[in-house]
């Protein structure tokens, strides 16, 4: 079913997912951890840093989010990290 209103026939039509609301310029993310921002990376990315992100510095979080940027899981991004910057 195609998306958008009336659309053959429909008076409402197929409601636009929150994929489709991105692209169009939905809400502009703000969201930045110990001054990091985390914008690029999934919700639960997000949500998982900002608890990990008690424990250890602003040059560790920003070194674990560039290698999630770059396709690292949180685990190995946290192993990268420790060995490149420590705590």
């Amino acid at each position: 079913m195609p998306y958008g209103k009336g659309t053959y026939g429909s008076q409402v039509g197929r409601p636009r997912t929150n994929k489709m609301m991105r692209q169009k310029g939905g809400a502009a993310c703000s969201l930045k951890v110990k001054g990091v921002d985390v914008c690029a990376l999934t919700k639960r990315q997000q949500t998982t840093l900002q608890e990990h992100a008690t424990h250890h510095t602003k040059k560790h979080i920003q070194e674990m989010v560039n290698s999630m940027k770059g396709g690292a899981s949180f685990s190995q991004a946290h192993k990268q990290a420790m060995s490149k910057v420590g705590k």
